[in-house]
Order: structure tokens, then sequence, then C-alpha cells
């Protein structure tokens, strides 16, 4: 007799570690530690993964139930599963074509996906191959010039939801970037030459695609820059805090679904819902920004116990999951959608142009277990099962 596969993957990567192991070994160590590290000695990316583990749930075998739905409505759209992938910026250079990859996955698999403003795809080709499902995450410009522009070409390809991002005032000091070169501007220096020669495939896929660049800001560049002059540029064009000020005047220009990502406390929490934000992402930049806070599931526990902002707005989190279980402890503590960034970058390291579907499916069927065993049929019953 055999058994039908619900979610089908590749049984040889069947958890995020077995992804993170491969993909370590296809990615050139200065790229791969771009995506691994944290900021300062990396304490609180840790508090994001291992925090996952103090949330426990309660299964209840004698409880009558029926078949398992894992879709979701947000933003007026019904999802097949209640997660999505994380903005993640200069995706190209850890896996050549990354964003292209996770943007058509998303769109097959119906889940969404979000892109960077400083990712290695434009705006313009990520709604093309998303067939316009792609969400948009904007680091906002110090001109206003700039952002209308961004917004307006948003708008010309139907951007579904926009995600403004708020926890950049500085950028994080990441050891790991500064050893490597990957800081403002970037080098290529000997070691990283070398690094790259030992991943051939990568190397391959690099010269096959084109060496990755920040391919939404192109035409605000001037052409022929030169590193120096890029973060120059770069410094000129994203220095500066995010306000409530400039939330607004997006909210007056964007009328549709706007979500502010990097929110972690009330008070921002309360200012975003004055101004009509339909959601938050709840995030500590994956741990990249400041070492001394908490990890964003802490976050998300005290803005769902300590503040009655479910019928406002919606409440999501981005940040340290790791598996189907972690995404039911974070539906059991109140969260109402979830995204991952690394886990993904992950699939594709290890997998190619395979890695964006596998590690959705591979999600599903984690999560599709977790709510087998704990005898739910929906993600919203998730919190009955907080012990």
């Amino acid at each position: 007799m055999s058994v039908k596969i619900k979610y089908p993957y590749n049984s040889n990567y069947p958890s995020v570690t077995d992804l993170k192991r491969k993909a370590k070994w296809r990615i050139p160590k200065f790229a791969f530690d771009y995506l691994e590290g944290g900021c300062n000695e990396e304490l609180n990316l840790t508090r994001n993964e291992n925090d996952f583990d103090d949330i426990l749930l309660k299964p209840q075998y004698l409880h009558v139930s029926g078949d398992i739905d894992m879709s979701v409505d947000l933003f007026g759209k019904r999802y097949s599963a209640p997660f999505g992938i994380s903005p993640i910026g200069l995706q190209g250079l850890m896996w050549p074509n990354a964003p292209e990859i996770l943007a058509k996955a998303a769109a097959k698999n119906n889940v969404p996906y979000i892109l960077s403003t400083v990712s290695t795809s434009s705006i313009e080709r990520i709604a093309d191959v998303s067939e316009g499902e792609a969400w948009f995450q904007l680091y906002h410009p110090t001109e206003d010039r700039l952002r209308d522009d961004i917004l307006n070409r948003l708008k010309a390809v139907e951007c579904p939801v926009l995600v403004v991002l708020v926890d950049v005032p500085s950028f994080g000091l990441r050891y790991r970037e500064i050893k490597s070169g990957l800081s403002m501007p970037p080098k290529m220096n000997i070691s990283n030459v070398l690094q790259a020669l030992v991943c051939p495939e990568w190397g391959i896929k690099t010269l096959q695609h084109g060496i990755p660049s920040f391919a939404t800001l192109k035409p605000y560049m001037e052409k022929g820059l030169d590193l120096s002059q890029l973060g120059q540029f770069m410094n000129k064009t994203f220095t500066g805090k995010v306000n409530i000020q400039k939330v607004q005047a997006i909210r007056d220009i964007w009328k549709g679904p706007l979500v502010l990502k990097g929110i972690t406390t009330q008070e921002d929490m309360e200012a975003a819902i004055a101004i009509g934000v339909d959601g938050v992402i709840v995030s500590n930049h994956g741990g990249r920004q400041i070492d001394a806070g908490e990890s964003s599931i802490h976050s998300l526990i005290r803005l769902t116990q300590n503040g009655n902002y479910k019928n406002k707005l919606k409440i999501m989190l981005d940040g340290g999951i790791r598996s189907g279980v972690d995404l039911g402890r974070s539906y059991a503590v109140g969260s109402e959608f979830n995204f991952m960034g690394r886990p993904f970058m992950y699939g594709v390291g290890a997998l190619g142009d395979e890695g964006g579907d596998h590690t959705i499916n591979m999600f599903k069927a984690q999560l599709y277990q977790v709510m087998q065993q704990l005898s739910l049929e929906n993600i919203h019953q998730f919190p009955s099962r907080l012990l």
C-alpha cells in the first residue's frame, strides 16, 4: 500500500538544520556570514531561537476533530498557509537569483513573499515573476521625492501590501560583516575570493545571473559608481530614523494595506494604531540591530497579553522560527501570521531552484503534523492548547 504525501519535499532535508548544514557548504563563507550574523555579540540572535523552547503546548487526544485547514485570510486574500517569506537584503549575494526563486515559489504555493528595497531584484521583475502577488518592504529614503517615486512604481505594478521598516535608525554593528568586508562599501578581498573559489556552483550561477546589485535602486544611482561612491549613495539615501510623521505621510499616500515591521513596544503599537496602520510585524530585525533587546517572540507575548490590539490591526511575527512546532507556538501566544527569512535562504542555498518549494512544503508538513498531534482543525485554535 502506498502512502500519499500531502506536502512532498526532499526527504534528505527534513529540517531547517539540515538545510542550513548543506547551504553552509555551498555558499561562500563571507556571504553565509552575512546571512547568519547578528549584531555585537549576537546574544539577541540566539535569544530569538532559544526563547521558543519555553512555550509548551498540550494535546487533547480524546477530542473529536475534523479535517485540518491551514489557510488564513489576510488583507483580503486567503493564503494556503499561515506563514510567508521575510524580506532580506542582498539575497542574490547569498544565492544567485534567490529573490526570483523565492517569489516564484511563494506565488505557486499561495503564500506571501516580501521584497526588500535593498534586495537584488527590482520591484517590476518580482511583480512579474510573482504574478503581482509580492509584497514590498520599504527602507524609508531621506528624500520624499525618492519615496514618492518608489510608491508610484508599487502602485503601477499593483503591489498588494506595503511594509515600512522602522527599526533601522542606524545600521547595526555586525562584527562578521566588518571582518569579511561586507560593510558599506562592500569589498572583495583575497580571503573572499578564495572562499568563492571553493563554491563552484555559486560562482557559475553568479556569472550566469550577473554580479548582484541593488536592482530597485538603480534608477536613482549615477552610472559607473565605484564601491566607495556606492557606499556614499547608500548612506546619503537611507540615513535617518523613521518617525510617526513619516509613517503618517505614507499612510496619506498609500491607500492599500500598510504594515510596519520592527514594532516591539506598546508605545509604538499605539502610535501605529492611531494613524490607521493595518498591521505590524513584531520583529527585532533578526537580532541584527540591538543586542541588549528581547527576542521577537517575547515582544509578541508582551504585546498580545498586555494590550487590547487584536481587533484594531493584524499582529504578525518575524524572527527565530525554525520549525512547524515554532509556528504553532507563535500562534498559541497570539501571532496571527508569521514570516521567516533565514530558513528560506538556507533552502535556496542548499537546493537552488527547488529550495523555495521544498522549504514551503517542509514547513507545511511540520505544521500539519503538530495540528494533528494537538487535535486542531485550524490555526485559530492554537491558543486553547497553550500550557
